[in-house]
């Protein structure tokens, strides 16, 4: 295990496991965290994962870690590492098994006083309305000849079907589809599991939220996303479903039988591996990407669920996309490494594209301000709204943090706390928790989570993100 004094303090928040630490290790690895975080993430084996992480083929720059990091499968939970384009590694554990878990973020245009009346009614109607629960089906079932297409077109194939708008395109990252997806990647086992999931939330830490703003950071950035003080907005989390999983499943496998034709030998079998070049390789990234423009296809068939039962219970209100981000996936950009621009193919685990102003991919409206960046908290507590800065690409690839971080097992937060107790307690507080599954509730429960303010307070003092907007919830639909 990683003590303190392995560790290098090389800014305010920011830390470096070096070189000569191990070595095996091929870059140094970094990471981000206040000096108080630092008995929390010493607690489990991240730092040894991100260590392993660094000794991974083709890989530039440093290994990074969130201040949200956590133990994961191969990589933590929090990671970020950039290879080599093409012929660095690319790995499904630098991905995770919910490819494209992501979270968007929707503005009503209502303020808390007028929503205050239909509260009741909306919790209601979402929770019947959105499949939620592990295994729970969707609304529709496709053939694969339909499924195909979503895993080509992504959230294209939403607005063809008059589940979306044009705008909803621009505002998700990506415009909601990776051209490098390839159906014939996937197995057909993986698309028996997505054909009954579109538009499901799953189970786990997915959610949709309706909460408010309680605070505005930056007026200008603020209006730039739409959002104003008190506002009503509505967060949804979730990703690929048992589609995304079956992927990671089926190509960790064959990585693993593969790994001993390509010489590479791995501190770490969850670390499966080959080069982005090779044939499977390259079968991954697309059977991958398709994964991904599923997740983004399956986050918008929520919003227009969502949409649905606004009209129906609250009537008034526009319910527009302010933006759609994933933080499960890797993506061929182009960074400076070495103090020249390359490509390179960037990991990221549990972390959010945060791309400062100027960045072609990002929307028109939001070119003179920066991307934003979406940061969920946990049920009881806050979230937040970032905005990308210039310093996220010199220092993490372009990445920030995705949410709280996990603080304890599912299995020791369950044990604290009944479910239905913790149910009782948040609607004390003013916030309706409907779950498919309530004696589960409380392995999401806020004091399973690092505390999100000390999180983003990281972010920013790090120079990577600045806050826009901190978000409290008033309604939550879990799975």
């Amino acid at each position: 295990m990683i003590t303190e004094g392995n560790l290098k303090q090389i800014g305010p928040v920011e830390w470096e496991i070096p070189l000569s630490f191990r070595r095996d290790m091929r870059v140094p690895a970094r990471f981000f965290a206040s000096k108080s975080m630092l008995a929390e993430i010493l607690g489990d084996r991240s730092l040894d994962q991100l260590v392993d992480v660094a000794t991974l083929p083709g890989i530039v720059g440093y290994a990074l870690a969130m201040p949200d990091m956590h133990e994961g499968y191969g990589f933590p939970i929090g990671g970020v590492a950039a290879t080599q384009w093409p012929d660095g590694v690319i790995s499904p554990g630098g991905i995770g098994y919910d490819i494209n878990c992501g979270v968007r973020l929707l503005n009503t245009g209502i303020a808390q006083s007028e929503f205050a009346p239909f509260k009741e009614a909306l919790a209601r109607d979402l929770s019947q309305s959105i499949p939620s629960g592990t295994g729970q089906g969707a609304k529709m079932t496709l053939d694969f000849a339909e499924l195909d297409a979503v895993l080509t077109q992504g959230v294209g194939w939403t607005l063809s079907k008059g589940y979306a708008t044009e705008s909803d395109i621009t505002h998700t990252e990506s415009g909601g589809r990776i051209d490098s997806a390839d159906p014939s990647a996937v197995s057909d086992f993986a698309k028996k599991r997505g054909c009954g999931q579109l538009g499901t939330l799953g189970s786990g830490n997915h959610f949709v939220e309706v909460g408010f703003v309680e605070k505005i950071f930056d007026e200008e950035a603020a209006r730039a996303f739409g959002l104003k003080l008190d506002q009503i907005t509505i967060l949804i989390h979730t990703g690929s479903r048992g589609l995304g999983h079956q992927v990671a499943t089926d190509y960790i496998k064959i990585m693993l039988q593969a790994l001993p034709d390509f010489g590479i030998t791995l501190p770490d079998r969850e670390l499966a591996c080959l080069p982005f070049s090779s044939p499977d390789g390259q079968r991954y990234f697309a059977a991958m990407s398709a994964a991904a423009n599923f997740a983004w296809a399956n986050r918008q068939m929520i919003t227009y669920r969502t949409r649905e039962a606004w009209k129906r219970t609250v009537g008034n209100g526009d319910l527009s996309l302010v933006y759609d981000v994933a933080h499960n996936i890797a993506k061929v950009e182009e960074h400076k490494v070495d103090g020249k621009l390359s490509k390179v193919v960037v990991h990221r685990k549990g972390a959010t594209r945060a791309f400062g102003k100027g960045f072609a991919e990002l929307p028109e409206d939001y070119q003179r301000i920066g991307q934003p960046v979406i940061i969920p908290g946990s049920m009881g507590t806050a979230s937040y709204v970032l905005v990308g800065a210039a310093t996220a690409m010199e220092k993490t690839f372009g990445s920030a943090c995705h949410g709280a971080g996990r603080l304890m097992s599912r299995h020791a937060a369950k044990a604290k706390q009944l479910g239905r107790d913790l149910q009782k307690e948040l609607a004390s507080g003013g916030i309706i928790v409907k779950s498919a599954v309530v004696r589960d509730l409380s392995e999401e429960a806020p004091y399973a989570y690092k505390d999100v303010d000390d999180v983003v307070n990281v972010i920013e003092s790090a120079g990577i993100s600045t806050k826009v907007a901190r978000l409290r919830p008033l309604v939550v639909i879990k799975g």
